[in-house]
């Protein structure tokens, strides 16, 4: 259901309409001139929402099968995140940020392109997931700070092989540039004709192991990962800096911020990525989802 009351006003999104129609100039324009900022908190900390699950053809929140459909809605809460205190940046493919871009979102924000989007939710091709956003090269020419990867590896299907060459090949080209990479990946098998990821430890570090190689060079490599029972063994498995993701839409959001609580006072962990889970709440308040999430990453170290 949209939100009832809009950040962003019908007149300016009429006016985005009417700019990707006469003036698609201004996207490159409002790159160019961008606010940047540093990537991490000057207590290293990092807090970002995200929203590329659309181009995976991915709409669903809980039990509502296309709650991400409406682009207006979607992109209203995005700029309401955004602009919470906090709130250090987005992740995205190139739709989304060039809305957001275009709206002025995007000044002092990290800004994260999302990478391979070909595996399409529920497809018979899910685990070939081809590069179909960004490259690095356009993460370069759009000045965005950070690109991001999904590596769902299946033993049993062979398209993930090509999906780890593919995988390899952006975190070699990310290093050559000198651009951060964050790689998303899980051990994964087909379930009742599903790709499901397999969320136990064991699990997870299999995958982080795996993911921890690719590339000619780890220099600029992080991790994304699920917040999984018997955390502290996940992250003893690597010495990458890895953010954490927020997964899908809890039923008991308490018990989902004190897991990430947890896991946020372990060493290594940066920070959040999380989407559907703050920007569709339960309860429909996304600056108070917002709000909490934010606390909880940037709250003292020694608190």
């Amino acid at each position: 259901m949209p939100r009832a009351d809009r950040f962003i006003s019908p007149e300016r999104f009429e006016e985005l309409r009417d700019i990707r129609a006469h003036e698609p100039h201004r996207i490159a324009e409002a790159f160019a001139g961008r606010e940047k900022r540093r990537l991490l908190s000057d207590a290293g900390r990092l807090f970002i929402v995200a929203a590329d699950h659309p181009a995976r053809g991915a709409l669903a929140v809980g039990s509502e099968p296309m709650a991400m459909a409406d682009r207006y809605d979607l992109l209203d809460r995005l700029a309401l995140a955004l602009s919470r205190p906090g709130v250090d940046g987005v992740l995205g493919t190139p739709d989304i940020i060039d809305d957001l871009a275009l709206l002025g979102a995007l000044d002092g924000k990290v800004v994260v392109g999302s990478m391979n989007r070909g595996g399409l939710r529920g497809s018979a091709f899910e685990y070939d997931d081809r590069f179909t956003g960004y490259d690095i090269p356009s993460i370069v020419r759009d000045g965005l700070d950070f690109a991001k990867t999904l590596l769902r590896v299946n033993l049993a299907d062979p398209a993930t092989s090509d999906t780890l060459e593919a995988n390899a090949r952006a975190v070699s080209a990310a290093a050559a540039a000198r651009v951060p990479i964050m790689l998303e990946p899980f051990m994964s098998r087909w379930e009742n004709g599903s790709a499901v990821n397999v969320l136990d430890a064991d699990s997870v570090i299999t995958s982080v192991a795996i993911a921890s190689g690719l590339g000619d060079s780890s220099a600029y490599t992080w991790m994304k990962l699920p917040v999984v029972e018997d955390m502290e063994r996940v992250m003893a498995a690597t010495t990458l800096p890895t953010l954490l993701l927020g997964g899908d839409r809890a039923t008991d959001p308490d018990a989902t911020y004190a897991a990430w609580e947890r896991a946020l006072g372990l060493p290594g962990v940066r920070g959040l990525v999380v989407g559907r889970t703050l920007i569709y709440p339960p309860d429909g308040d996304v600056t108070a989802a917002v709000d909490t999430a934010a606390a909880l990453v940037h709250a003292p170290v020694d608190a």
